[in-house]
């Protein structure tokens, strides 16, 4: 839409959305709707406005019945202009949410008095709060997080906001300086202080927030706790609870979690795993130090859908639990030290699957291989054994890509003093199942997982030659046959360390064919070794090894 004059005759219009449409040619914009002294509800949201300033030529801004105004998600690039909100003083809400806006938050912004929603989360704001803000009695929402502010905020900045329901101030510079003893005038639902600098302790104000549904202090600094107040309102947190990335610490195992999404990762929490509501659909408990066994009361979390155990010191079967959880997406319990036989069923929705660095043994199960959303497929270090599934591997998202998944996660290795990034993306396609005792021929199905880039069957006992067909998987970036017991020629296109400790393997880059059996685990590389090349060459993705398209050279052929 090229200009918005259209809108000139209409001057008894009281409601107008345009949200969506594309308005970037239209720089009066403001001229156009100060023609409109009606009107109460302006919606321009994601309209690619790029211009806020207002014209000289406009004496008077007509907007004084304005009620409701959204000019979220566009590009203005500048400051608010200091007389922009004495365009109305009945204003309640006011979304400037992602639209670039430069600068400080004007003084005339005070004059709404009557303003209870304030969202300018996402912009380039900077300075200080102004000191009025509190004084602004009838706010519920507070939304201001993801700028550039800076200045200090205490119990004078929300002395008078006693129907705030809802406050955002994540990822901020404020220096935070709250009296111990303070009680807020209010009783917040949802409380977000991700990324901001609260710690050591537990911000003691939040004890007294009996109502919080929604709470974030992720990446705040916190180590310690009040273990009964602590204990007491994370049990009453209904919706979400994220606390990732401190250094809490305690034993959490008595409790019983009742929000829907969970994150304690990256955290000290030790003793056995909480108990959680039935209707939780998110569990984060990775990098701590949690022990024992999955609680039978997990049994009934029919909802879950994403679950991450990764790096505890967990123990114990899963074989029960699994079955259970039909809903289940993304499976992640690797580096801990579970046992048993992989279940034979699972939730046919399973997208990822990591038992990485467990005890689990057994064969792999048939059902692994028909998952059709699956993309990451990890069994490492494991104590797997018999030959790989004869079957029809129904794996679709690795035969033909679909690009719909949003998973991302990065899983830290340490092994041999350094640190390795095992990266787990959506549109990457992988399958581990190396260090295990796996036997027997490679099945031709695996080869037909065409949108494969990462294949690791290294530290194996598999035999047979590697069949031509390994040519028709034109994204592989990553291949590690290594150490197991391969004969025959194979690709040229990686180097000798996808394939040493083959020792009836032929050809460059290999050096010629040895009559002499070797047993792979000592002969190319000692026990404290095997671990860290297996990583450095397969896991650590990106490291600019892959197939030219198209151009593939079988040595022999």
């Amino acid at each position: 839409m090229d200009n918005l004059d259209w809108l000139s005759p209409l001057s008894s219009l009281k409601y107008l959305n345009l949200s969506g449409i594309d308005l970037h040619k239209e720089t009066n914009w403001l001229q156009a709707v100060n023609t409109l002294p009606s009107l109460l509800e302006l919606q321009l949201g994601e309209c690619n406005l790029n211009n806020i300033i207002v014209d000289p030529s406009i004496e008077y801004l007509n907007l004084s019945s304005l009620i409701t105004l959204d000019l979220s998600g566009n590009n203005f690039t500048s400051q608010l202009p200091s007389s922009f909100f004495n365009l109305t003083k009945d204003l309640t809400y006011l979304n400037f949410h992602s639209s670039n806006i430069h600068g400080e938050i004007p003084s005339s912004l005070l004059n709404l008095q009557n303003l209870r929603y304030l969202d300018l989360l996402f912009n380039q704001l900077e300075g200080s709060i102004p000191d009025g803000i509190g004084n602004l009695s009838s706010l519920q929402y507070l939304s201001i997080g993801h700028n550039s502010f800076s200045g200090e905020i205490s119990e004078k900045t929300f002395s008078k906001l006693s129907n705030l329901d809802s406050l955002d101030l994540a990822n901020s510079n404020f220096l935070f300086q709250f009296d111990l003893d303070w009680v807020p005038p209010f009783q917040l639902s949802y409380l977000i202080l991700g990324n901001t600098n609260q710690g050591p302790n537990f911000p003691s104000w939040i004890y007294t927030q009996k109502s919080l549904q929604y709470l974030d202090l992720s990446s705040s600094g916190i180590s310690l706790v009040d273990r009964n107040k602590f204990s007491s309102l994370i049990e009453r947190i209904s919706d979400s609870l994220y606390l990732s990335n401190n250094s809490m610490t305690g034993d959490i195992s008595n409790l019983t979690l009742m929000c829907g999404s969970l994150s304690l990762d990256h955290n000290n929490f030790t003793g056995g795993l909480p108990n959680l509501s039935p209707m939780v659909g998110s569990v984060d408990l990775s990098y701590n130090s949690f022990s024992g066994s999955i609680p039978h009361s997990w049994k009934n979390l029919k909802g879950l859908d994403y679950l991450d155990l990764w790096s505890n010191k967990l123990s114990g079967e899963v074989l029960t639990y699994l079955s259970d959880w039909t809903q289940l997406q993304i499976l992640n319990l690797g580096e801990n030290e579970f046992s048993g036989k992989i279940p034979i069923k699972m939730s046919n929705f399973l997208e990822v699957v990591i038992l990485r660095a467990n005890q689990f043994e057994g064969t792999i199960p048939t059902q692994l291989f028909n998952l059709p959303s699956l993309f990451h497929l990890d069994l490492a270090h494991n104590k797997l054994l018999g030959s790989l599934p004869k079957c029809v591997y129904n794996l679709t998202q690795m035969i033909t890509f679909h690009g719909d998944y949003l998973y991302s996660t990065k899983i830290e290795l340490f092994m041999k003093g350094h640190d390795y990034v095992y990266e787990v993306q959506a549109d990457r396609r992988t399958v581990d199942l190396s260090a295990n005792n796996l036997s027997g021929e490679v099945p031709l199905e695996l080869f037909r997982l065409v949108q494969v880039q990462t294949l690791n069957l290294s530290h194996n006992n598999l035999i047979g030659a590697i069949p031509n067909m390994i040519g028709g998987m034109k994204n592989m970036e990553s291949l590690d046959l290594s150490n197991n017991k391969f004969g025959g020629t194979q690709l040229q296109t990686f180097n000798s360390s996808s394939y040493i400790g083959n020792p009836k393997l032929c050809g460059a880059p290999l050096n010629n064919c040895s009559t002499e059996e070797v047993n792979p685990k000592t002969a190319t590389t000692s026990p404290e070794n095997e671990d860290g090349d297996s990583i450095r060459e397969s896991l650590y993705l990106g490291m600019g090894v892959g197939f030219a398209a198209g151009f593939w050279c079988i040595c022999g052929t």
